[in-house]
């Protein structure tokens, strides 16, 4: 049984199809990418998952689990984490009040600091500006404080909506290094990524997403190398 079982979904925002009966999967322990251009719907199908949408109907199962009517907070406690396109970290606290945050539905102080020192780990830079408010931080630094709150709640399945966006390419290749870490951690990632060729480096299967449907699937490694994907998102 896979992790996430995602079937017919279909989500509409008033008289607009966002997504029009999408079916995909992850197993425990896989990097899968959704890719495709603005306004496809990529965003939709994570806030979907994470309840902060509603689905016109089909189902989502996580775990064996059905999601589909269940409270954002609940979804969280099943272990699913999503960090949002833009960060949206809470600018006026410090870092480690950041990634507290994270933490709130976990009552044990002690998986707390150890929370915090696996975080502290994989994101040396946080450890040094962990007194410092979250708004002072560069592009870069935010993105990894998303990431590591995301980390605070002790999830099975992250879910990254567009890691890369707004940040110098170098910063990128940062980012992507870390989240190949996380995966290899133990934890799951979907992935949402508008740099079609960084997302399909990094996973390990990919579905190609165009208004609302799924046109295209398969092994990463494969679309990065097919025509069609080329032209369409690589520039080739």
């Amino acid at each position: 049984m896979s992790m996430l079982d995602v079937k017919d979904l279909h989500v509409s925002y008033g008289a607009i199809k966002a997504v029009q009966g999408i079916s995909f999967h992850l197993d425990k322990g896989e990097i899968v990418a959704l890719i495709g251009s603005n306004g496809a719907g990529k965003s939709t199908v994570l806030r979907t998952i994470s309840g902060l949408e509603r689905a016109k109907s089909g189902s989502i199962e996580f775990e064996g689990r059905e999601l589909t009517k269940m409270k954002p907070h609940k979804i969280v406690e099943l272990g699913i984490a999503h960090v949002p396109e833009g960060r949206r970290v809470f600018a006026g606290l410090t870092v480690i009040e950041n990634l507290k945050m994270g933490a709130n539905l976990i009552t044990s102080q002690t998986q707390i600091k150890d929370g915090l020192e696996h975080v502290f780990e994989i994101f040396p830079r946080l450890k040094e500006r962990e007194k410092q408010k979250a708004g002072t931080l560069s592009g870069g630094e935010q993105q990894m404080l998303a990431l590591g709150r995301a980390l605070m709640t002790n999830g099975k399945l992250l879910m990254l909506d567009e890691p890369s966006m707004g940040l110098a390419p170098i910063i990128v290749e940062d980012i992507f290094r870390i989240i190949r870490t996380i995966n290899q951690t133990g934890t799951s990632i979907l992935l949402i990524e508008q740099n079609a060729f960084l997302a399909l480096k990094t996973a390990s299967r990919a579905y190609v997403l165009e208004t609302g449907k799924i046109s295209m699937q398969g092994d990463a490694k494969d679309l990065l190398v097919d025509e069609r994907v080329k032209t369409a998102y690589l520039g080739a």
